[in-house]
């Protein structure tokens, strides 16, 4: 779960990427500075990597900054993608790339309705969950492809592909975290067993040999589209989450919406092994459209920087964060703010 450090300074790679990755990371990297102060330092290496290079010489991401992002601690990335850039180049070429290069076999993204916080749901009780997406495998794995392009006689293919190794790493990581939160002790496993009856066997087999490993901790399990009913009528029932890789990328988006936007809902991908670094992130995108104008709301960046610093357990520097954060939207999740005062209120509440 928690990587044990007796580091007191971190190597960072910062990827700010695109659009407002560029406004709310360095908001993120002030609070993460001021939170840790006294614990732990930061020496930040900036990566200029996204849409704007790709452009220039059409350059995604070299053997040579792979090489040199490899030797950090951990990666803080602010966001990826570009209305002039093709749809999947930058996302495949650089982020997923990322991913699969230093296996991060885990996503965990943590779902959280603050107080003064509006969802959009009448009636959502208390969410506080989290959902542990499968990260290097499933149809994100590349594997397939397409002949006759072009032609009514073309054939496309995705194929998903699940391991016992990767899907076993996901679970325990998930009864881990059920475990160690202060909820229901609940893993809820969601697939499409009844359709995907390969892969939903093989999550079902690890599911049953994992639980006996966790007799304090319960599970069930949901189909995905059962899931979505549940998350937009009930979404209080859920503890921790494991799926894997589309189901949690979609769900994890519905799950941002129920708690009122996904400017508060931040991302980790975890190297399991702690054999390379981590990467930190906001689950939201580029977002062209408000790129510039400094009204991105920065702190789904500056809970991803308490992520980072609970990776490497840094607790109470990570719950500095959490309750600046809590303060700060209770107070003034209403009013209207640029992406630099909302980043000020919650630094000044440290």
């Amino acid at each position: 779960m928690t990587q044990q450090t007796s580091k007191k300074i971190l190597n960072i790679a910062v990827i700010a990427g695109d659009g407002i990755g560029k406004e709310v990371t360095p908001e993120a990297q002030a609070v993460l500075d001021k939170a840790a102060q006294g614990d732990v330092s930061f020496n930040y290496t900036d990566y200029d990597l996204g849409a704007e290079r790709y452009l220039r010489d059409g350059t995604l991401l070299t053997d040579e900054d792979l090489a040199s992002i490899g030797e950090k601690d951990a990666i803080l990335l602010g966001a990826v993608g570009d209305p002039r850039v093709t749809s999947g180049i930058l996302e495949r070429g650089l982020l997923i790339k990322l991913r699969f290069a230093f296996d991060q076999g885990v996503n965990l993204r943590p779902s959280k309705l603050y107080p003064g916080v509006s969802s959009p749901l009448k009636n959502p009780g208390d969410i506080d969950f989290a959902v542990v997406r499968e990260g290097t495998e499933g149809l994100y794995s590349g594997m397939g492809g397409i002949i006759r392009r072009g032609t009514d006689q073309a054939i496309a293919t995705e194929i998903s592909m699940n391991t016992e190794f990767g899907v076993e790493r996901a679970v325990r990581y998930a009864f881990e975290l059920a475990r160690k939160r202060d909820g229901k002790k609940n893993v809820t496993m969601v697939n499409k067993t009844n359709v995907l009856v390969h892969a939903g066997a093989l999550w079902l087999d690890v599911m049953e040999k994992v639980a006996k490993d966790y007799p304090d901790v319960t599970w069930d399990y949901l189909h995905a589209d059962a899931c979505t009913i549940f998350m937009a009528t009930n979404p209080s029932r859920f503890d921790v989450i494991v799926t894997d890789n589309l189901f949690g990328d979609v769900l994890t988006d519905l799950a941002g919406a129920v708690v009122g936007g996904i400017g508060y809902s931040a991302s980790a991908n975890i190297n399991v092994a702690n054999e390379h670094p981590s990467m930190f992130e906001p689950i939201h995108g580029s977002a062209p459209d408000i790129a510039g104008k400094s009204i991105a709301n920065p702190t789904a960046a500056i809970v991803s920087v308490a992520m980072l610093l609970e990776h490497f357990g840094y607790d109470a520097a990570a719950n500095r964060i959490h309750r600046a954060v809590e303060a700060d939207i209770a107070e003034n999740a209403s009013k209207k703010r640029s992406t630099h005062q909302i980043g000020q209120d919650i630094l000044n509440r440290l």
